[in-house]
Order: C-alpha cells, then sequence, then structure tokens
C-alpha cells in the first residue's frame, strides 16, 4: 500500500509543482518583461553591447524605427548600436529607463511605453520608445522598437 501510494504521490505531487512554476511565471509578465529591460540597461552601462542585444528577439524579422531610419533584423540593429555607440572610440554613457508602462496585449505579447536616457561626458540625450514585447522560447524579446529622441538640450 505505501509503495503504491507513494507511486500516486511523487507524480502528482511533480506536476502541482510544474504548474505552479507555469502560473508563477504566466501571472505577471509584466515583472518579466522589466526584468529583461534592467538586464539591458545592466549590460548597456557596463560596455556589453551584446549583452544588451540579448533583449531583442535574434531573428531577421526584428523591426526598429528611429527618426528616419528603419532597420530590419537582429544584425542590422546591433550593427546601428555599434556603429552609433562603440564605433571609433564612441562613448556609450550611462542608460536609464522610467516611466514605463506595461500594457499586455495577449498572453504572451505586451506593449511597453517609457523614456530613455542616456548621460554622456558631451552631454545628454533622452527620448521615448514604444516596444513590442513576445515571450519567445528563450524569454521575453523585443520583436519591434521605436525609439524617438528629444532635442538636444540646451547649454546655458
Amino acid at each position: 500500500m505505501e509503495i503504491a501510494m507513494t507511486r500516486w504521490l511523487f507524480p502528482a505531487a511533480f506536476a502541482t509543482c510544474l504548474l505552479l512554476v507555469r502560473q508563477s511565471s504566466a501571472e505577471d509578465p509584466a515583472k518579466s518583461v522589466h526584468k529583461m529591460l534592467d538586464d539591458q540597461v545592466a549590460a548597456w552601462n557596463k560596455g556589453d553591447l551584446k549583452g544588451f542585444m540579448q533583449g531583442y528577439w535574434e531573428s531577421p524579422e526584428l523591426t526598429f524605427y528611429s527618426g528616419r531610419d528603419v532597420r530590419k533584423g537582429w544584425q542590422e540593429t546591433y550593427e546601428r548600436y555599434q556603429a552609433r555607440y562603440q564605433k571609433d572610440g564612441a562613448e556609450m554613457g550611462h542608460l536609464t529607463f522610467g516611466d514605463l508602462i506595461f500594457e499586455p496585449l495577449s498572453e504572451k505579447t505586451m506593449l511597453v511605453r517609457g523614456r530613455w536616457k542616456l548621460e554622456l561626458k558631451k552631454g545628454n540625450l533622452d527620448g521615448l520608445f514604444s516596444l513590442i514585447v513576445k515571450e519567445k522560447p528563450e524569454g521575453w524579446r523585443i520583436v519591434h522598437d521605436h525609439t524617438s529622441a528629444g532635442e538636444p538640450e540646451k547649454k546655458p
């Protein structure tokens, strides 16, 4: 009797644990997306552009809109960041995200809006962004990024 009960209890307990893990990750996708964005900021501030890019969907279908430019694909987006912030000793600066708003569009898709600020030695840059983030097998990833820059700060 004891062996038969153990054979039944272990699979039931294991299935319950799996269900709880799935529920906890599915319960608050905003928390998971926020962590992904925090990880991006931490990587950027360490000068780790590849680490920053881990927040993006590594696919030719990724889209990045900024100003008049449209970038298509992870590689093209990476090369844009690299040319702008790492080429010829360019400064990456200190990045922060703020005023974040997380709006679920479906169980596996979220709209994220917010502000970005980049503190550089030669002056600060800032602007707004809208992201479409989807849950992929590797985790939550940005599939579309629309970023705008504000007017340059006026020097006194």
